[in-house]
């Protein structure tokens, strides 16, 4: 079948408070989110959401938020949760099998599920490899029904994906560097593993992955399922027509956006509408054959044995190799007197008197995690040498609530510097905290600008590959930007040379009205840029001007680093929009450049080199 009926869900329902818990048989080290709907009448049924990996999870976290908030809308609880290793999951070791660690975390899931909501069967939803670990956890335990979106069948040929995504990246890289392969650059974990957009893969993780194939012929009978391709990428039609071939409670639907959910990146992503309805319609079916059912057949479940959620919503985190004795704990805080801004707070041992903590940025909508997940990273290292770090969401963003009146997963919010002060308020209340630096990638390292220019009570900020130093409200991200005009010309140039260039010319895939924007915009650029160097020189101030922004910042004793990725265009444009305040400033605003990378960090080499330097300029460069 590649049609149906769905009841289309509103396009966006109010959404209710989902609830942050750990759970798990490994000391209750997973975290997820449990989403209750809001009557009390009594439900047989629940929904665990198992995420696709990396990159593509990154693009579907509003998706997925919608996936559980519609089960909730429609009466049944959802639980969301990262895998271990992932999100805001506890860390597991570099060389463990990470998907007997993420099937562990499915069994544990369904049996917390039913556990806090009463549930007798639990709907496993997969997406992607989501779908291949979700019918893995299915051969383990009795699992009456499965929502598998465009599922990995065959672990093998995902892999070739992953190593083709991740060639492509390499080669894509531009001039980053010298072309040395030092130990510094390679990816520090084991043997024989691989790291795809940042998010990396065991090599034992790798070994089970080429082992997993639903194509061959299963032992046993596959539970009720619900099969959903994407309808301009249907991976999964043969084996879906195969599977649910003879078996009248099984489906397979064709429906729109797949793509947009978890191959655009996620300031573009939108969720799968029709996706979502099929699956409340599903969870609908599965209650109604459940009710007719449980008055003469017995459960199937099996009895999956796990320790009791964690009360506090506190995860410990033991010391690592490198702070074996550091242990730190996480606790989710939500800000602000209406409790509308999510966060998530990494603490050192109790008895650390330095009041000092970290508040890491979004970048563009990139959830609390961070851009590969380095915030995480970043976070625990840091609290673990003394430091409070909050990784925050802003309104509209990430796991946060939407203001009335505005969209969701706006890259610049307005209220961003308001959603900042809300969050330093928290930090002096709570913990007494004297000393706070903002760190942002891209759009978060503006934010930490505006916050800092505002004359928010901060002690310094660090702003890694920032592609702009102002935003007119109203615009768009797809409407031309400064950095394209700095950076395009150049570019341009290079590709007269090449045949890939001129074919997509031909084929009319270049947007030729854009490219004479950015030839008419260069010269004005370099013109305004003079201009305003020429007036700071005489003491003009002019409004939206870099170089009086920042000499106000640094006059506050607010400290301000800059760090670039070699090749990236902000370092032109910071040239150019600050002048030679840049030297004036001296050692007050430092510049710092990591060789070898790309935009958001992806590879673990020059990651760990960006650590080393935002860690150094934390504790070497500490103010008297």
């Amino acid at each position: 079948m590649t049609s149906g009926t769905q009841t289309l869900v509103d396009p966006k329902p109010r959404r209710l408070r989902a609830e942050p818990c750990y759970f798990g048989a490994d000391g209750a080290r997973t975290f997820g989110w449990l989403h209750r709907p809001a009557s009390a009448a009594e439900t047989t049924v629940g929904l665990l959401i198992c995420n696709p990996f990396g990159y593509e999870s990154l693009c579907a976290h509003r998706s997925i938020r919608e996936f559980a908030d519609a089960a909730a809308t429609a009466g049944f609880p959802a639980l969301r949760f990262d895998y271990s290793g992932t999100g805001d999951s506890a860390d597991i070791d570099e060389q463990a099998d990470q998907i007997e660690a993420w099937v562990a975390n499915i069994l544990a899931g369904i049996a917390e599920l039913k556990a806090r909501c009463g549930v007798q069967r639990v709907c496993v939803l997969g997406i992607r490899v989501g779908g291949l670990l979700a019918l893995t956890a299915a051969q383990r335990t009795g699992i009456d029904s499965l929502v598998l979106v465009a599922p990995v069948i065959n672990g093998k040929r995902y892999l070739k994906e992953l190593k083709t995504t991740r060639m492509a990246a390499l080669m894509g890289g531009g001039d980053r560097g010298p072309p040395e392969d030092t130990a510094a650059q390679r990816a520090p974990a084991d043997a024989g593993s691989i790291e795809v957009s940042g998010f990396p893969m065991s090599a034992a993780t790798l070994t089970s992955l080429g082992q997993m194939d639903f194509n061959a012929p299963q032992a046993g009978p596959l539970p009720r399922l619900l099969i959903i391709d994407g309808a301009s990428l249907p991976m999964s039609r043969v084996w879906a027509e195969r599977v649910t071939a003879g078996d009248p409670r099984s489906r397979y639907l064709v429906l729109p956006g797949l793509i947009e959910m978890i191959m655009t990146a996620p300031q573009f992503a939108s969720a799968p509408r029709e996706m979502i309805a099929a699956t409340c319609d599903w969870l609908r079916e599965t209650a109604a054959e459940a009710a007719v059912e449980s008055a003469s057949v017995a459960s199937t479940w099996s009895v999956v044995t796990v320790s009791p959620a964690t009360a506090s919503a506190v995860l410990s985190l033991p010391g690592n190799p490198d702070f074996p004795d550091r242990s730190i704990s996480e606790s989710p805080l939500f800000l602000g007197p209406d409790q509308l801004l999510f966060s998530i707070a990494t603490e050192p041992a109790q008895g650390e008197s330095r009041k000092r903590a970290v508040i890491l940025l979004n970048a563009a909508v990139d959830h609390h995690i961070g851009a590969n997940r380095m915030y995480v990273s970043l976070a625990r290292r840091w609290a673990r040498q003394g430091y409070i770090v909050l990784r925050m969401d802003f309104a509209g963003i990430g796991d946060s609530e939407t203001r009335d009146g505005r969209p969701d997963d706006e890259v610049f919010p307005p209220a961003a510097v308001e959603d900042i002060g809300i969050a330093l308020d928290a930090l002096s209340a709570r913990y007494g905290v004297r000393d706070v630096t903002l760190i942002g990638l891209c759009s978060g390292g503006y934010h930490a600008l505006r916050a800092a220019v505002a004359g928010l009570g901060v002690k310094r900020i660090m702003l890694l590959n920032p592609q702009n130093f102002y935003w007119k409200q109203g615009s768009r991200i797809e409407d031309l930007q400064e950095v394209e005009i700095v950076r395009n010309p150049g570019v341009y140039r290079e590709r007269v040379f090449s045949m890939a260039a001129w074919r997509r010319l031909m084929a009319g895939d270049v947007n030729l009205g854009r490219i004479f924007k950015i030839y008419v915009h260069r010269p004005l650029v370099t013109l305004e840029s003079i201009g305003r160097e020429l007036a700071r020189r005489l003491r003009i101030r002019l409004p939206r001007d870099l170089g009086w922004d920042l000499q106000k910042v640094a006059t506050h004793g607010v400290r301000v680093v800059f760090v670039f990725s070699r090749g990236e265009a902000g370092i032109d444009l910071l040239k150019m929009q600050a002048g030679s305040t840049l030297e004036r400033l001296g050692d007050r605003c430092r510049l710092h450049v990591v060789d070898r990378s790309d935009h958001t960090f992806t590879q673990s080499g020059p990651r760990a080199m960006l650590e080393r330097v935002l860690s150094d300029e934390l504790f070497s460069r500490v103010d008297a």
